[in-house]
């Protein structure tokens, strides 16, 4: 599996456990869980754009590689 689509995945992983922590914090009104979810989906968010960003710019890279040869 490509290297940034693990890392991808792995930030969509961190944003979905805090979304989790960030509603059973909302839910038992616990402020600093729900703070720490709140911390953890953010940078799950994160993760998962660099990831994708870096993607796109190795895909394109290829492309433009593959037009110069020809």
């Amino acid at each position: 599996m490509d290297k940034d689509l693990k890392e991808e995945l792995g930030g969509k992983g961190e944003n979905i456990k805090g979304r989790v922590q960030e509603a059973a914090g909302a839910l038992t009104g616990d402020k600093k869980t729900e703070g720490e979810g709140l911390g953890h989906r953010i940078a799950g968010s994160v993760r998962e754009k660099i990831a994708e960003v870096k993607r796109d710019l190795t895909k394109h890279r290829k492309q433009d590689e593959e037009a110069d040869d020809e």
